[in-house]
């Protein structure tokens, strides 16, 4: 993604733009307006047009946005046209669901190596991916030159393999541990607590039902 300074609000719903422009493009549309964005991507207009103000002038006035110029633009912030090869660290039951996944949508995020400790899966292929041993990591995170991991280990573990991955110069954490895992501020970490995300889905409901 760009290196400029933008809302991290902003930056979560860039990826979501993106893939209605990718919709928009394959149904053959040439240009939208920021009303219809909102109405695809439940972001009021006024929200879209001040998070594309962060990067100039890319629309105009009564015109609204061409859809292919906006989506080679986006691509370029980001970076989908280059392949990004992440490593699985932890192949329990998330671990092989994230596998069998594995980005199958996007044409530039893959997992090309994974690690667990369970000698049943180590030195197999699982979903086209390698699985290696947990003693195999560093290395071969160094040989493959892969900075970005998805940890999926248990809580008990996550810091101390996150201490070896911070060792070996992954840049990138995507964390589905609930531990909140400390790394150097050269280490960027997204958190994903599918627990704290149901519960607050349902107190949200609860609180309509109330309404």
């Amino acid at each position: 993604m760009t290196s400029q300074n933008i809302p991290k609000a902003t930056a979560k719903r860039l990826p979501i733009y993106y893939r209605y422009l990718n919709m928009l493009s394959d149904a053959g549309k040439k240009r939208v307006s920021s009303n219809e964005l909102a109405e695809a991507v439940k972001v009021d207009s006024a929200t879209i047009r001040r998070d594309f103000s962060y990067f100039g002038a890319l629309g105009k006035r009564g015109y609204g946005y061409d859809v292919e110029n906006l989506l080679e633009f986006f691509k370029k912030t980001l970076n989908q046209d280059k392949l990004t090869n992440v490593a699985l660290i932890g192949v329990g039951n998330l671990g092989h669901a994230l596998l069998n996944f594995n980005f199958h949508k996007s044409n530039n995020v893959r997992i090309n190596a994974a690690f667990d400790i369970n000698e049943e899966i180590t030195g197999t292929i699982q979903s086209g991916v390698p699985i290696y041993p947990m003693e195999d990591m560093k290395e071969q995170l160094r040989i493959q030159q892969i900075e970005i991991v998805i940890l999926t280990v248990p809580a008990n573990v996550a810091q101390g393999v996150t201490d070896d991955l911070v060792e070996v110069g992954v840049k990138g954490i995507l964390n589905f541990t609930p531990l909140r895992i400390s790394v150097p501020e050269s280490v960027l970490v997204q958190n994903v607590d599918l627990t704290n995300e149901l519960q607050t889905l349902i107190y949200f409901l609860d609180l309509e039902k109330q309404s």
